[in-house]
């Protein structure tokens, strides 16, 4: 590592231990996956306090507010963040998905009215996708937009399911189906919608974990301004598609510091209640963290070939078998966690530790299924990585 890097992660691991105390200190290794009804409020305020310190968006553009952090930068910002116990971030898809496509996509009004929120931790999104019948088959999405001739704005009747943190959120962003007859990916356009209107109603799903990080989104004349239609009606697929590769991109490398600090817990709840001493768990934990490894890897051989943080899933392999392999490994890694605990893992806990590694089971067992499930992926990394012929699929 430079002298440089190595001084950069020094800067920000200081700044995480001396600025997670006081009221933040509660939110040490809260409000990750299964757990992101944890302290709503205070960890709004904790995005504006890094914002205050400039560590939101830290790898965008200085000209619309970030630091323009180097990958290699970024890696460290989200691995000193984890290791330090950093809150589940409640502008992570502003930060990481919606934001970028702005700065990529969007028109320079666009990049000025949202961006600075954005930046500033005072404007939450949430991803308006996935259908009661178009969950993994995006292309599906049956919500309709229809422009009204007399203002100009769209007019947006559907729902939307599995929206996260939506009830959390001020925006959300929304693929409709805007031209009558269209099919599959054509005929589809990306808005900007306020959540706080009439004809938006959101619905709260109650999940195993006891939490409702997802919710049902309902739209009844909902309307979003021309304005805010992202590129051109009937493309929104593109649009789409390219938010999706920041999805795949650096903050990965996040998500997988919280997976080491769930493998610690792991670690530690196996020395406590001797679950250490057998060889058959040992093997388990040390297969979890080769995995882990190899993940990181993965995500690295990622980064070498999409310096930008993006991923091209039609260029990169590395890109391709990413969420399949993490999602497997974190559902496997869930079970492993319940078998540490043996019957501790069956009985409601309010103990920190344990509570987390039962909500770590619970989440885990999703982890195949959204945001593409296993099946897709394994079609994705076939027909685009290997370039065997794709699946049948029905004419209509």
């Amino acid at each position: 590592m430079s002298e440089d890097n190595a001084a950069f992660r020094a800067e920000i691991s200081g700044w995480m231990q001396d600025n997670l105390q006081g009221e933040y200190q509660c939110l040490r290794h809260r409000g990750g996956p299964g757990d992101e009804d944890a302290h709503p409020e205070l960890r709004k305020q904790w995005e504006q306090h890094l914002a205050r310190a400039r560590w939101t968006c830290v790898g965008w553009p200085e000209q619309y507010g970030g630091r323009n952090l180097t990958p290699a930068q970024q890696v460290i910002f989200h691995e000193e963040y984890a290791r330090a116990g950093g809150p589940g971030r409640v502008g992570h898809l502003g930060e990481t998905l919606i934001g970028p496509t702005l700065i990529a996509l969007g028109s320079e009004e666009q990049k000025q009215r949202f961006l600075p929120g954005i930046v500033a931790g005072t404007q939450y999104w949430c991803q308006g996708y996935s259908e009661p019948n178009a969950g993994s088959d995006l292309g599906n999405v049956q919500t309709k937009a229809r422009q009204d001739e007399a203002g100009g704005d769209w007019i947006v009747d559907g729902q939307k399911v599995w929206t996260s943190l939506a009830h959390e959120s001020q925006w959300v962003f929304v693929l409709a189906r805007c031209e009558p007859g269209s099919k599959g990916n054509k005929g589809l356009i990306f808005l900007l919608m306020p959540l706080d209107q009439p004809g938006i109603e959101v619905r709260p799903i109650k999940q195993l974990t006891g939490t409702s990080e997802f919710s049902e989104v309902f739209f009844d004349g909902a309307r979003a301004r021309n304005a805010d239609v992202v590129g051109a009606p009937g493309a929104g697929w593109k649009i789409a598609m390219a938010l999706l590769g920041f999805e795949r991109g650096l903050s990965t490398l996040g998500q997988q510091a919280h997976f080491e600090h769930e493998l610690q817990l792991v670690c530690a709840a196996a020395k406590a209640n001797g679950a250490a001493r057998n060889p058959m768990l040992r093997n388990r934990i040390a297969q979890a963290w080769m995995g882990l490894k190899a993940m990181r890897y993965n995500a690295m051989r990622m980064l070498a070939t999409s310096p930008d943080g993006t991923v091209d899933g039609a260029a990169d392999n590395a890109g391709l078998i990413a969420k399949y392999y993490w999602s497997n490994w974190h559902r496997d890694f869930g079970k492993l966690a319940a078998d540490v605990l043996g019957f501790d893992a069956d009985i409601a806990s309010t103990e920190p530790a344990l509570l987390r590694l039962q909500q770590v089971f619970f989440f885990s067992r999703a982890d195949t299924i959204y945001a593409g499930t296993n099946e897709i992926q394994l079609n994705i990394i076939a027909e685009r990585g290997l370039g065997m012929p794709k699946e049948a699929r029905p004419a209509n």
